[in-house]
């Protein structure tokens, strides 16, 4: 019995079957429930048996305790059987006792644990697949939940109750109706699941008002809900068809499930049909879940038919409209289907299958994946849809709010729902930028208030602010629209009276999620009295060229400025050069001017306007500070640290000499 086979059973892919309480031989009346798949009463009969039972026979009772546990989903308390099992030495009779904890310990998000076993079970059997694949799960999990997607998932605490809610469906095409099977009180069927110990299932429909409650859920009609088990539905995309589940109840005996399709007249359905899916006489068999296209002629199905790769595999069938009917299953196929578990099957709008599995890498049970059609009824590239969507234990039955991905249901027995299994909300919020920027004196590091922030994007946006007492604006979110977003460039500077403009940028693009993005600008103070440095600017010895060579290049250190004097164009600047002081005064003045020019002479080849700048040498009479003088430097004790000081001493500055520039020809700024 696979793992999943509970929930294959309460979405009516099982049939109902019985089993004496009454029974003096527990063993043999346990072995018989389980046969037909009622976990819920075999765990009672083998408890019962165990408590009487031989220590050779005890630790089989055990497992078999466990393997109750694990296909009713309750992996704690498979768990717990499983190592009672273990402690009895059952191991020896049956390795795979360690592999079925593994993977209960998975379910149950302790991956480091399940990882330990899945390891332990492979040296006993080497290249096993399943715990090969359980292995490198726990792996994948642990990242996943480490760095969870965007989707904020949400329990439906309006339609879940403490019973089994799950599979959930549009009830009609406007999206306002959703359909899901329960097993609530209030079902159609008076009796009770021995496997669940649950009513059985019906199909459930509720609407949502304009303010987004949902209504006090209802049957749909005894056409559709029977005595049985109905669930996994589907409707078309008129909401003129239902395409459901149904699992026909016989005593001690499993005839499987098929699914029916009924028509709608007015505002009822008519009686059901079944669809004939199954090969001649292969009634165990097991065919639900039905999803279609939005042309309503291609039905995808999970089932257990002859032919498929593992347990439960994705079918297809097609509609034949001059026939009337639907043809022959056919088999997904790989890369979809695997050995394991494929179930619940949904297609969007644009051809996109998801689809739940426990055959993929995963991070419990079952897990939701979509996969790229890639051709006529192809699909590849399976992705799993990660935490918090996936979780540690079963999730599946993932439908989308029109025709979009970002909102929809899904059902999940994780914690934090209400019961069994439980119906989840989910949306993928739009990513969100938000930009901080500190404007910061250049010299002193102090905040700046009153500075002007200019914001603009590649997307034709543009915003102005101004910083705070603290230096400080954050660029997040006004009258409900966003300031920064994404896929997009932006340059912003920051400007105040005597200090020279700021500039920088930042993109949005490729990001997969938000960022608060965070800038300090430090901004340079340009009073009439203030001497600016910017890099070095390096001359050969004696000469007032720019020095450029395969070591250097003086003009790099002269392009700051020229963008300093592109980023403010009304400044007027008067360029410093210096000596150091060796020479004589006379020569080292002409010296500097030359230099200074020199400085000039390149910005002006730049394209900046000549009478923008003013070149003043100063010779050797200003070094730079004290302890460069030359009889300070003359006392240094190695040529390298006279010849440093020497350097820094001759060096090339620059200072504002007025805010106030307009190009020639210009009247008030603007050009004649």
């Amino acid at each position: 019995m696979n793992i999943l086979r509970l929930i294959t059973c309460i979405t009516a892919f099982c049939a109902i079957s019985s089993a004496s309480f009454a029974q003096k031989d527990f063993v043999k009346d346990a072995n018989n429930a389980y046969k037909n798949e009622s976990y819920f009463s075999a765990k009672e009969l083998y408890k019962k048996a165990e408590a009487k039972a031989k220590p050779t026979k005890k630790a089989w009772i055990n497992f078999q305790i466990g393997e109750c546990y694990r296909n009713l989903i309750e992996p704690a308390q498979a768990q717990t059987y499983y190592n009672r099992a273990i402690k009895l030495k059952y191991e020896r009779t049956d390795p795979i006792v360690i592999l079925y904890l593994a993977e209960v310990l998975k379910e149950q998000g302790e991956y480091k644990e399940a990882q330990v076993q899945y390891e332990e079970y492979l040296e006993v059997k080497p290249g096993d697949v399943i715990a090969t694949s359980g292995a490198e799960s726990c792996r994948k999990a642990k990242e996943w939940k480490g760095n969870p997607t965007r989707h904020v998932v949400m329990a439906e605490i309006q339609l879940n109750t403490d019973h089994y809610d799950y599979a959930p469906a549009w009830g009609d095409r406007k999206h306002t109706q959703l359909l899901f099977s329960s097993s609530r009180e209030g079902s159609t069927g008076d009796e009770i699941d021995l496997r669940t110990g649950e009513s059985y299932m019906d199909l459930w429909i509720s609407t949502r008002d304009n303010k987004g409650k949902w209504g006090e859920p209802t049957l749909l009609p005894k056409t559709i809900n029977t005595g049985d088990n109905e669930g996994g539905a589907v409707l078309d995309s008129k909401g003129a068809q239902i395409f459901f589940t149904r699992c026909p109840r016989e005593k001690k005996e499993n005839i499987g499930c098929d699914i029916f399709f009924a028509e709608k007249q007015g505002s009822n359905w008519k009686a059901a049909t079944m669809i004939v899916l199954k090969p001649e006489g292969a009634d165990s068999l097991s065919c639900g879940h039905p999803t279609l296209n939005k042309s309503g002629n291609l039905l995808i199905f999970a089932a257990d038919l002859p032919g498929g790769k593992g347990g439960k595999d994705l079918w297809y069938i097609e509609y034949n409209k001059r026939e009337k009917s639907w043809g022959i299953p056919i088999n997904v196929g790989a890369p979809i289907n695997t050995i394991g578990d494929e179930m619940f099957p949904h297609l969007g709008t644009d051809g996109t299958l998801f689809f739940s599995s426990t055959g993929h890498h995963g991070m419990g049970g079952l897990d939701i994946f979509r996969a790229e059609k890639t051709a006529d009824k192809k699909w590849e590239n399976v992705e799993n849809m990660k935490y918090p969507i996936n979780s540690a234990e079963h999730d599946y039955g993932i439908i989308f709010e029109r025709g979009t991905e970002t909102r929809g249901f899904f059902t999940s027995n994780r914690d934090g729902g209400k019961g069994k299994d439980d119906l989840y909300s989910f949306n993928l919020p739009e990513i969100q930028f938000s930009l901080e920027v500190y404007v910061k004196n250049k010299e002193t590091g102090e905040p700046i208030p009153g500075v002007t922030i200019t914001l603009v994007g590649t997307d034709g946006s543009q915003v102005t602010k101004t910083t705070d007492e603290e230096g400080s604006f954050k660029f997040d979110e006004e009258n409900g629209k966003r300031f920064i977003k994404k896929e997009t460039n932006y340059n912003f500077d920051a400007s105040k009276d005597e200090y020279l403009v700021a500039k920088t940028s930042l993109s949005t693009m490729g990001y997969d999620h938000g960022v608060n993005f965070i800038e300090e600008i430090f901004i340079q103070p340009a009073t009439v009295e203030t001497v600016i440095d910017f890099p070095e600017v390096q001359y050969a010895y004696d000469k007032s060229e720019l020095l450029v060579n395969d070591k250097t290049n003086a003009k790099d250190s002269l392009n700051n400025l020229y963008q300093t004097l592109i980023d403010n164009p009304s400044i007027i600047v008067e360029l410093q050069a210096h000596t150091d002081c060796r020479g004589g005064a006379a020569y080292n003045q002409r010296l500097s001017q030359a230099r200074a020019q020199s400085c000039v002479d390149y910005l002006v080849s730049k394209g900046i306007p000549s009478d923008r700048m003013d070149a003043k040498g100063y010779g050797k009479i200003q070094p730079r500070a004290v302890g460069l003088e030359c009889d300070v430097i003359k006392k240094m004790t190695t040529k390298e640290e006279q010849e440093a000081a020497h350097q820094r001493n001759r060096r090339t500055q620059f200072r504002v000499l007025s805010f106030d520039y307009k190009p020639s020809g210009s009247v008030d700024g603007a050009s004649e």
